[in-house]
């Protein structure tokens, strides 16, 4: 790892994006999507309260429920989501953001807050670059 992924932090080594064997690309790749995104606006909102699979499907438009599945399970692997069964039958799953999930929150909002804000320009932008390709 680079000098910078090796700089002490209170929580152990802090990672370098540039560095190509970084666990932080894997990392960003796993927050970085828009399903990801809308999970964890759906269970911020509903915290500290936990959240059926049905109704984050039901909330989550378009998803599917093998989309869902992957996504919540990669979220509990990363410390991001908790996740509790009732062995009922069928199980009832419930999912919380954990003390973690609740920290990309903030930072998430403020990239979709900026991509509502500016789609039309982004649309613009590629409708101009497509004119210019064709």
């Amino acid at each position: 790892m680079s000098r910078a992924s090796r700089s002490p932090s209170p929580d152990g080594p802090r990672g370098d994006l540039f560095d190509p064997q970084c666990p932080t690309r894997r990392l960003l790749d796993r927050i970085g999507t828009k399903w990801t995104s809308m999970a964890v606006k759906v269970l911020a909102e509903a915290s500290p309260e936990e959240v059926r699979f049905a109704e984050l499907q039901r909330r989550m438009a378009g998803i599917s429920q093998k989309m869902l599945s992957a996504t919540l399970q990669g979220l509990a692997r990363d410390g991001l989501v908790g996740r509790r069964v009732e062995a009922t039958v069928p199980p009832r799953v419930y999912y919380r953001l954990t003390p973690l999930g609740l920290t990309l929150e903030e930072p998430l909002a403020a990239l979709r807050e900026w991509a509502e804000a500016h789609m039309a320009e982004v649309d613009r932008a590629n409708r101009r670059s497509e004119r210019q390709q064709a």
